[in-house]
């Protein structure tokens, strides 16, 4: 993602300063006036701290390491900063994110239905359920007042989550609600990695001179609500 980002943002005319990976580093931060993170988990919290050190507003697309969001949120406001964390910064997907919430609160009194995620990615995606199914998933456990999510058999209380790897597969996540009657599914099916980045490149945008802790909800709102 990080050289997928750096390819968009150049064809874009942004200027990309600095650049930091596991073993190889190019440029320097201090030029910078926006960082984009995607990391490994075990690498995220630090170098987001690294930046806002450096007076810099984060947009995060890292997944695995929302344990220490809360932690990071506080940072942000220690250094105030702005911060901006999506799970998936396609636009498409974050469109899919509000209408799975709408659909939610359309479905919620109608007890004949059962809800399920199912989410299939490439072979190499290393999580599952991928982040972006947790982030559905977390919306419709809220909304349904249900108790967790499982990747067994689930019961009335939870919700089902399917996880496939398939070779060739960018992203597929789909919304599910089954009746003996009928089903009702929303999909969203990724063909290309560039939309996540483009989705990057636009959060990173609106954020840079914001203060605050931010989601995409908010891009969302600005760049495409009358």
């Amino acid at each position: 993602m990080g050289q997928l980002i750096e390819k968009m943002a150049l064809r874009k005319s942004y200027q990309v300063v600095y650049i930091q990976d596991l073993n190889f580093s190019r440029g320097t931060i201090d030029q910078a006036s926006l960082a984009i993170v995607f990391s490994s988990p075990n690498a995220v919290v630090e170098n987001i701290e690294y930046a806002f050190k450096h007076k810099l507003n984060v947009v995060c697309g890292s997944t695995g390491w929302l344990k220490d969001y809360k932690k990071v949120t506080q940072i942000a406001k220690q250094y105030n900063c702005g911060f901006l964390y999506a799970s998936n910064f396609s636009i498409g997907v974050n469109i899919l994110f509000e209408m799975n919430r709408k659909l939610a609160k359309i479905m919620k009194p109608l007890n004949d239905y059962e809800v399920s995620i199912s989410e299939t990615h490439h072979i190499e995606k290393v999580d599952k359920p991928s982040g972006t199914a947790l982030s559905l998933a977390e919306d419709l456990i809220q909304i349904h007042q249900l108790k967790n999510w499982t990747q067994e058999t689930a019961s009335k209380q939870e919700l089902q989550i399917e996880s496939f790897r398939k070779a060739n597969v960018v992203g597929e996540h789909q919304i599910t609600y089954h009746s003996e009657i009928d089903t009702l599914s929303l999909v969203h099916q990724a063909h290309h990695r560039d939309g996540f980045a483009t989705g990057a490149l636009v959060a990173a945008k609106w954020i840079e001179h914001k203060k605050g802790v931010f989601t995409m909800s908010h891009v969302l709102s600005d760049n495409f609500s009358n």
